[in-house]
């Protein structure tokens, strides 16, 4: 599946990737499109076999903290305000525990004998230390780590961290005197320009442990990356690494939230990103990774590809799945089965990274065609291969009315990425300068080349 690679209906941020036997299980929060806030009230999960990731089955939602139309809510002290954030699943003695993130109100864990759930309420957490240290009891993200001792703990926090070790017996209770602040120091940090202040630790705790090194994946705060840190103990201190992906780079870009996994053999970061010009509405994405002997994540850039090692421009491609929008353009969802590229200017950018063309190379010219909505307008959409100031192969006019734009272009074999790019002809004179500057010319829902 190209990114995002859950139906592109569904809405999954904040993903934690889980391998339980034969299956890799998504758990995270549960966006709405259009909405202008954060999550819902139910958590989902979705699940795939380990061998065939283009096969996704969804589990339906595991746990409430409001009552629907077919489910009580799974929790009596929360109400309207209480919507569930970023959770976490981890298995131990066979069964396995959903760690809740509620907003206003304390967060709970639940357990189920299947990875998939639904889950049943165990307790509230229960503890001692100071409600402050713990966002009175929300534990903000909880990241949950069963070690290989049987030992499990607890990693949390909003603009400063804090871990714990949970008593593994019944996986509610934090232990007195194992509470830990700032495992990500508070230090200033410049990278890129960007100074990171007071705490380098934004939010987002995600533990893994890789042979005998524990990562901690993390929104630092520049919040549009997931960043890393290392560890030989799962105590601490871990030492800032770097950062793995930034979901603003020739993006609209928002927060972050993911982690890593394995599957067969091959690493992977999940995170989201963004839709309908907001910071909400977001969808779950992945990348490949490596981690290298060192230890070491190397910076790997947003695409289209999802699980797939590259995508076949001879089958219709959605304009959804582009994974650089600058100059205006952005996704939007007009109805469950409608979602287009919106909002594109004269200038706007639309990437697609990467198509692999073949080795045919028989004639000089192939075609090119996509689904528009006009806007009563005329632009002209130059086709680029290779990046946006990468060789142009062909242009396409673009008309004011609903329809099939098509154009004869040049010939194009083996692997590249392909680059839109939007101008129009209209000329900024006298008084009427600028008159279509800023006016959406056009939507484009799909397109495809074709041999």
């Amino acid at each position: 599946m190209p990114n995002p690679y859950l139906p592109f209906w569904e809405y999954i941020p904040d993903g934690e990737p889980r391998v339980f036997g034969d299956r890799v299980y998504v758990y995270g929060s549960h966006d709405l499109a259009g909405s202008d806030h954060f999550c819902d009230y139910v958590l989902k999960c979705w699940s795939a076999p380990v061998n065939n990731l283009n096969d996704w089955t969804c589990h339906g939602d595991i746990f409430h903290t409001r009552a629907d139309r077919d489910h009580a809510s799974d929790t009596d002290w929360t109400d309207e305000r209480c919507h569930l954030y970023a959770p976490d699943v981890v298995e131990k003695d066979g069964k396995y525990y959903l760690f809740a993130y509620i907003v206003n109100a304390k967060g709970c864990v639940a357990v189920s004998d299947r990875p998939e759930g639904p889950f049943k309420l165990i307790a509230p957490y229960k503890y001692t230390i100071s409600d402050e240290i713990c966002c009175n009891g929300w534990f903000i993200d909880p990241g949950v780590l069963v070690d290989d001792d049987g030992r499990v703990y607890i990693y949390c926090g909003f603009e400063r961290s804090f871990l714990a070790e949970i008593n593994g017996d019944n996986m509610y209770e934090v232990l007195d005197g194992t509470c830990i602040e700032h495992f990500i120091p508070i230090e200033k940090r410049e990278e890129d320009g960007f100074v990171e202040e007071n705490s380098f630790f934004f939010e987002a705790a995600s533990p893994r442990k890789v042979g005998d090194t524990y990562y901690m994946i993390y929104s630092p705060k520049r919040g549009s990356r997931l960043a890393y840190a290392t560890s030989k103990s799962p105590t601490g201190p871990f030492k800032y690494r770097g950062y793995i992906i930034d979901n603003g780079v020739d993006y609209p870009g928002g927060n972050d939230h993911g982690s890593i996994c394995c599957i067969n053999g091959q690493w992977y970061i999940f995170y989201h990103r963004m839709t309908n010009n907001s910071i909400m509405s977001r969808r779950g994405c992945v990348e490949k990774i490596e981690i290298l002997p060192d230890g070491t994540i190397p910076t790997v850039e947003m695409t289209s590809l999802g699980f797939e090692d590259s995508l076949l421009p001879y089958r219709i491609t959605p304009a959804e799945i582009a994974c650089v929008l600058k100059n205006g353009p952005y996704v939007t969802e007009k109805n469950v089965f409608e979602r287009v590229l919106t909002n594109i200017k004269d200038g706007s950018i639309m990437g697609y990274k990467y198509f692999d063309f073949g080795d045919d190379d028989s004639s000089k010219t192939m075609e090119f065609a996509a689904e528009i909505n006009g806007m009563g307008c005329d632009a002209t959409l130059h086709i680029l291969i290779d990046g946006e100031d990468g060789e142009e192969i062909g242009t396409c006019a673009i008309g004011r009315d609903n329809g099939v734009v098509k154009a004869v272009v040049k010939n194009v074999t083996s692997r590249h990425s392909v680059f839109f790019k939007v101008t129009t002809g209209y000329k900024k004179l006298g008084w009427m300068s600028g008159y279509f500057e800023g006016r959406t010319l056009f939507e484009l829902k799909n397109f495809v080349f074709m041999k």
